[in-house]
């Protein structure tokens, strides 16, 4: 009869502590996260797509040429503010931007795996502008067995595959 308790009270710890597992330890070990050639990819995409379409229309339409556009720091500006905005709000709105989408890759919130707001959007766009700049973040990936980079942890966003039912 002791020998039955013992099993019972076993298989009773054994059954407590699988349910103590999180659903985010569930989640992630079914999660396909994005390679990281394939977020270099989106990216280049994304600056043919959405970024070179904004300096043209800044140069040729709204000033009066490429030296105008070189000798004005905030129609430089102007042009990264409205990359980073349709960026924040394709993100936000769908999880993709047209390179993502391309590459079937979405940015989702690390912990919940669901959009992200726009201002958190917004938020990773800067990190990402800080991050490029010193390198360092963009080589964090590599480092990683989740592939975030540091505008990933810094906005708490994970970048996921997505199988796309064509």
């Amino acid at each position: 009869m002791v020998i039955f308790d013992i099993i019972l009270l076993m298989r009773f710890r054994k059954l407590k502590q699988q349910s103590k597992q999180t659903t985010k330890e569930l989640l992630t070990d079914t999660v396909n996260y994005a390679r990281y050639t394939e977020r270099i990819k989106a990216f280049i995409t994304d600056l043919f797509m959405i970024y070179i379409p904004i300096l043209y229309i800044i140069t040729y339409i709204a000033l009066d040429g490429k030296d105008d556009f070189q000798s004005s720091q905030i129609a430089q500006f102007v042009g990264v503010f409205l990359y980073g905005f349709i960026y924040a709000f394709l993100l936000s709105k769908f999880a993709q931007t047209p390179g993502k989408k391309a590459y079937d890759i979405q940015v989702v919130d690390a912990t919940s795996f669901k959009n992200i707001s726009f201002l958190r959007a917004y938020l990773r766009f800067i990190a990402f502008l800080i991050s490029a700049t010193t390198l360092l973040g963009l080589l964090l990936p590599f480092y990683r067995k989740d592939k975030r980079a540091l505008h990933d942890l810094i906005a708490q966003t994970s970048v996921i595959k997505v199988e796309n039912n064509k």
